[in-house]
């Protein structure tokens, strides 16, 4: 009986002790630096590069051609990311002190081995774009017989 006793004292110690004890864990703190805010935010005014290529490999629309727009578009200094499934074509609209052609292609590939890219360029336009007075306009806002000011001189500037 006194062993009894001796064990449950020592037991209900322990568990005292044990249940005193402070777990909680050291806060991690992460602290941006003043570059790393300013390359964070883009500039409204700075002007971006935009890039065109081809994607080889993809299988399907939502699981191809949305996922690598995800993640296209989820990468610091791109405004603006488009895969078009049937085309295999996507279009990056990025800042250039931030991202490079090379980041954007290792995007790609990263995301399955069966991706490729091909014939990446860098252009001022995207090719579902034209110039009209200095702006870009999409070709589709014109229709045939459309008589907006946009369509009108469409066709007389070269």
């Amino acid at each position: 009986m006194k062993n009894f006793k001796l064990t449950l004292v020592i037991l209900l110690i322990c568990v005292a002790v044990w249940s005193c004890k402070n777990e909680t864990e050291p806060e991690i703190k992460i602290i941006k630096t003043s570059e790393s805010l300013a390359n964070a935010k883009m500039d409204n005014d700075k002007i971006l590069a935009k890039a065109e290529f081809n994607i080889e490999g993809m299988t399907c629309a939502i699981g191809c051609a949305k996922t690598i727009e995800k993640k296209l578009a989820k990468m610091d200094g791109v405004k603006s990311a488009k895969v078009d499934f049937e085309k295999k074509l996507a279009q990056v609209e990025y800042d250039e002190s931030i991202v490079n052609t090379v980041s954007l292609e290792n995007t790609v590939t990263k995301a399955s081995d069966s991706y490729s890219v091909n014939d990446m360029k860098t252009v001022d336009f995207f090719s579902n774009e034209t110039i009209n007075n200095g702006n870009a306009l999409k070709k589709e806002s014109c229709k045939k017989g459309c008589e907006k000011d946009c369509c009108a001189t469409k066709g007389k500037e070269s």
